[in-house]
């Protein structure tokens, strides 16, 4: 089996790292999470405990000032002279003009004392609210990052199945586009990139070789076949793997001319579409092009089209999701979600949850949410 050199094999590590649960970017997500919400525990704890405890400090407060001035007042009206024989005789030290003296003298310090610990409870609380909306903020920014991070995951793990397979058609930029959000340095873009359009250079060998690790008992062309049902396996790029294992690849030839002259008509309007609204028909995979020339409706592909470009949303949306072209709901479902605060840049993250709902069935979830006393703005669309 080929050698592959210790540059190319540390960037397919670090690629096959991105693929899975373990994904360096999910694990410091879910550590970043984890954080945040020990903080917000934690200062939500503290939060309710100063309140309390301001609210003690202004209660002893005013009791200090009210009992205060109210015993001065009685203290002042009473004259010793008029009990100087009872508090003599039992030998009582009470002397209210003394008493009197001390109270003006040491309440005002008490109660400003008081007063500082309330004021220092109060600045205290500030910080421990902004440290908890920074946490609940950060909680929320993750779960929008989380989103993005597993839909480009979900992207990359396809251009792998559709490299592995033989089948990949993802034009250069694409790939370096996908990888430059994984943040990627120009030149393993680039590289990386080479390495899923060319796979049989070093993809195959390498999966192989980590396939042979996981002793699942099954060959590599058993477990690359499974993974893409009974889409066609490139021959050649598989013997490469293992060649003593045969793979004979049979294709069904459609022996009627007039069917093949319409099914070449029907994919050069699609191809032609495609390409008057700025979309290289390259990007699209067989099975979409099959799916649209199936399903081919020129009209509301152009609608949807224009509609996704006047939202600002690059029309890609559609690449994986050819479905959403042909789908008379598209405009009525991005309406839906915008109105209750989704940003269209959010959507355009989440395209499978387009499909996946009709516009009443989108309703009904948002409607779910809402009764759970929830936001669905504020509600991860995964979650939906």
């Amino acid at each position: 089996m080929k050698a592959l050199s210790p540059e190319v094999s540390a960037l397919l590590d670090k690629l096959y790292n991105l693929r899975g649960e373990d994904s360096v970017i999910l694990v410091d997500m879910y550590k970043q999470k984890n954080k945040a919400e020990e903080t917000k525990e934690r200062t939500t704890e503290e939060k309710k405990e100063l309140q309390e405890k301001i609210a003690d400090l202004e209660q002893l407060n005013e009791a200090l000032n009210d009992q205060g001035d109210k015993l001065i007042s009685v203290l002042s009206g009473i004259d010793r002279s008029e009990y100087a024989i009872v508090l003599d005789r039992l030998r009582i030290d009470f002397n209210p003009h003394v008493l009197v003296e001390r109270i003006n003298k040491s309440l005002p310090r008490t109660i400003d004392s008081v007063t500082l610990e309330t004021k220092k409870a109060a600045e205290k609380l500030l910080k421990v609210e902004e440290e908890m909306n920074t946490a609940i903020t950060t909680i929320d920014e993750l779960a929008i990052r989380r989103d993005a991070a597993l839909a480009n995951q979900a992207k990359l793990n396809e251009y792998f199945e559709l490299a592995l397979t033989g089948s990949i058609n993802i034009t250069r930029d694409s790939i370096t586009t996908l990888l430059e959000q994984f943040g990627f340095s120009e030149a393993d873009q680039r590289e990386a990139a080479k390495i899923l359009m060319f796979p049989e250079d070093a993809l195959l060998i390498y999966d192989a070789r980590l396939r042979e690790k996981e002793k699942s008992g099954k060959s590599i062309i058993e477990v690359i076949a499974e993974a893409k049902g009974a889409e066609p396996v490139n021959e050649a790029a598989l013997r490469m793997i293992d060649d003593e294992i045969p793979l004979e690849i049979s294709y069904d030839v459609e022996e009627e001319t007039d069917y093949e002259e319409e099914i070449d008509h029907s994919k050069e309007a699609v191809l032609e579409l495609l390409q008057q609204n700025g979309l290289d028909y390259l990007d699209f995979s067989g099975k979409d092009l099959d799916y649209l020339m199936e399903h081919f409706e020129p009209e509301l592909i152009e609608e949807n089209i224009a509609y996704v470009n006047k939202i600002g949303i690059h029309p890609d949306l559609f690449l994986k999701h050819a479905s959403l072209m042909v789908d008379s709901e598209l405009e009525a479902k991005f309406k839906v979600l915008l109105d209750v605060g989704k940003e269209a840049t959010d959507i355009y993250l989440n395209p499978a949850l387009l499909e996946k709902y009709s516009k009443e069935e989108l309703v009904d979830a948002i409607n779910d949410i809402k009764n759970n006393g929830m936001d669905p703005k504020n509600v991860p669309l995964m979650a939906y």
